[in-house]
């Protein structure tokens, strides 16, 4: 089969890299797409995968509109011209190629249908199917459910192996004590009129963590010249092995937010979306491996803090426990999504018929 990728996002690449790994194993073609993403092209580089560069994103709305119907000619063209089986990805290109070519698109998407209003107009109708977290809910009839997220893609212990090397590098032992801070940017189309952590904020929390251990930072933005002490550093490929080992996970990353609370560490989010995303909401009120507030209940978040940094001994065994049940409830997203590109579209039918077919992916 001729398979081609997009990725839009660093997180993409973590999410597809041990699937496009595995579907090469088994023999298929693959061209990988990206966008001019500096961190999502050296992680497709540390991991060994060839990419087409895309060239720049754009910020702006009648930007990104632009490129994007540049981008639907590139690919479209690329698509007829190497005879592509299927398209996998989170992108809008895919979905809307796929109904002037041959091509058939699985749109990977882990976003409330409130949250994207544009993709959900826009990719949504064009997508000939859409695989989504079961905490999800859609109104189309596109849309396959399946037990786990996004993160759960790399994350999930057949595929996650932290190298404790990179810590000890650090000088870091075993068990101490050090916290992760992540800024993001919020200049997705999703994210307009959304806010985050303040720079005010910033100050008080990194004041708050340094009697405690070492603080690291993030950042998607440029690092403010105040917080250069805090940099993290390791290289964008070792950063989830870092957060693995630390005490806390503080930000306004959806994504990173996520990720520690599968990874098992205790993560608290400051930022508007609290509350309104499906994943993040089931990670905190179902198995109790994060925390959500908004900016303006900065005093909520401070008070969850404080009251974390009293129990500091005692989070790690409790979190573990949380994440086995997380794991006990999930599946390998990994391996389902081989097996679902490999045998679609009768894989579509199959899930559609019988849902529980994918428990055979734990």
């Amino acid at each position: 089969m001729r398979i081609l990728i997009d990725i839009g996002h660093p997180g993409h690449v973590h999410l597809l890299k041990n699937t496009i790994q595995q579907l090469k194993k088994n023999g298929h073609i693959i061209y990988v797409f990206v966008k001019d993403i500096p961190v999502a092209k050296k992680l497709l580089t540390v991991y060994g995968i060839e990419f087409i560069d895309l060239g720049k994103k754009r910020t702006s709305i009648l930007g990104k509109l632009f490129y994007q119907l540049k981008y639907n000619w590139i690919l479209a063209r690329f698509v007829r011209k190497n005879n592509i089986t299927l398209g996998i990805g989170s992108s809008i290109t895919l979905a809307h190629i796929s109904k002037i070519t041959k091509m058939k698109s699985i749109i990977l998407d882990d976003d409330d249908d409130e949250m994207q209003p544009f993709f959900v107009k826009f990719g949504h109708p064009f997508a000939d199917v859409i695989l989504s977290p079961d905490s999800i809910k859609r109104k189309n009839k596109r849309t396959i459910y399946y037990a786990g997220t996004h993160e759960l893609a790399y994350l999930h212990p057949a595929n996650f192996i932290t190298e404790f090397g990179i810590i000890k590098n650090l000088g870091f032992k075993e068990n101490d004590t050090y916290f992760v801070l992540r800024f993001v940017a919020l200049q997705g189309h999703h994210d307009i009129g959304h806010a985050g952590i303040s720079l005010e904020q910033k100050r008080i929390l990194i004041q708050m963590l340094k009697p405690y251990g070492k603080v690291f930072i993030t950042s998607e933005k440029e690092i403010e010249s105040e917080f250069e002490e805090y940099r993290l550093p390791v290289s964008p490929e070792n950063i989830l092995t870092l957060m693995s080992y630390s005490t806390l996970f503080l930000g306004d990353s959806q994504t990173m937010t996520s990720e520690a609370a599968i990874l098992g560490v205790p993560a608290l989010k400051l930022n508007t979306f609290a509350g309104k995303l499906s994943i993040p909401n089931e990670l905190e009120k179902k198995y109790q491996l994060c925390y959500a507030f908004h900016p303006e209940n900065f005093e909520g978040f401070i008070h969850k803090l404080n009251e974390l940094l009293s129990n500091l001994p005692s989070l790690k065994v409790e979190w573990q426990e949380r994440r086995a049940k997380l794991f006990n409830d999930k599946i390998n997203v990994t391996s389902f999504f081989v097996w679902f590109i490999e045998n679609y579209p009768n894989s579509s039918k199959i899930m559609n018929e019988n849902p529980n077919h994918q428990y055979n992916f734990k």
